[in-house]
């Protein structure tokens, strides 16, 4: 296998994994200019050396922020979930919201409240309802979608195998 063939493989591994580095060209780093190890392409290596060169050879953020072609909004953004999750942090999270904006747990407590107070309540009533108390517009599937998400939630919960010795009891 030549040169070619092995980078390309590489390069389709880092973008069928999620840590390809969408702008290796920023990557000013000289480790990673001189030594061929230090891929500029492997983002999860160029974030990991990009905090350490901050925190074990010192450099200043300003400085390492441009070597690794980041804002220093996104240094202390990576830096911070590293902190937090070790090097798990390193990988890119999908974007987008995490949770439900409108259709809160809050909300769906209220909606299965409702419904267990009065049960032949129509959809309409439920969405009245909630408007009401909370100022937001659902559509009746996004509620029945999260209604059912909290069941699967809480059937897999109990199907979920416990162990009865603590953490210093573990072999």
């Amino acid at each position: 296998m030549n040169y070619t063939q092995s980078t390309k493989q590489k390069e389709s591994y880092l973008q069928d994994h999620g840590v390809l580095n969408p702008h290796p060209e920023n990557v000013h780093d000289e480790l990673f200019l001189a030594n061929e190890f230090f891929d500029p392409r492997d983002l999860l290596q160029v974030r990991y050396e990009m905090i350490r060169r901050h925190r074990i050879d010192k450099a200043s953020v300003k400085e390492t922020s441009e070597q690794f072609g980041v804002s220093r909004v996104t240094f202390y953004q990576i830096a911070g979930l590293y902190d937090d999750l070790g090097l798990i942090g390193l990988v890119p999270q999908k974007p987008g919201p995490k949770s439900p904006t409108k259709c809160t747990q809050e909300v769906i407590e209220f909606v299965r409240q409702l419904r267990s107070q009065q049960p032949d309540i129509t959809w309409k009533d439920i969405i009245y309802e909630v408007y009401e108390k909370f100022g937001v517009t659902l559509h009746h599937r996004t509620i029945e979608k999260r209604l059912a998400s909290k069941k699967k939630t809480n059937q897999a919960r109990r199907n979920t195998q416990t162990f009865p010795f603590s953490k210093e009891e573990q072999p």
